[in-house]
């Protein structure tokens, strides 16, 4: 399926949303490749704080990223099991840990802006720009950037 598709206003791109905390976000359609609930992650031992564990997922070895860890928001309250976007990226699977799934939204490629300058740094990190909604800001989720787990280590001095 392409993420992309050229009518008569330009040329379209197509974005499931998710809200991770408050934030609605859009994951190109070209890069999910499920949507589920995960069940049974098995923490994986010395791993960093966004790596929630691992699981199986028909037959499939998947990494498990909690997105409130990856942009630094608190861990969420209430016992409500969060939802998971799987991608996949250099034949790795992984699964993005969201509070909720949306809809699949068809945007104009013309409305989609660069970050805005007050954009939260910690967003704006994975973010690939966005797009202004009613009454709302929909930041499109870079999904190499999100998956690039390797953390710089402070050079000695």
């Amino acid at each position: 399926m392409s993420s992309r598709s050229q009518g008569a206003e330009g040329t379209m791109s197509e974005y499931v949303t998710a809200m991770i905390g408050e934030q609605l976000f859009g994951l190109p359609i070209s890069r999910v490749q499920d949507v589920f609930i995960p069940e049974r992650v098995t923490r994986v031992p010395l791993a960093s704080r966004e790596i929630s564990g691992v699981l199986n997922l028909r037959g499939r070895i998947v990494t498990v990223i909690d997105m409130r860890a990856r942009l630094g928001l608190p861990d969420t309250e209430g016992g409500k099991p969060p939802m998971a976007i799987g991608v996949d990226l250099r034949a790795e699977s992984y699964g993005l840990l969201i509070d909720r799934i949306g809809e699949v939204l068809r945007l104009a490629d013309e409305d989609k802006e660069e970050n805005p300058v007050n954009l939260d740094p910690r967003m704006a990190e994975f973010a690939g720009g966005v797009h202004r909604l009613d009454g709302q800001l929909m930041v499109v989720l870079d999904v190499d950037r999100v998956l690039q787990l390797e953390h710089k280590t402070p050079m000695a001095a």
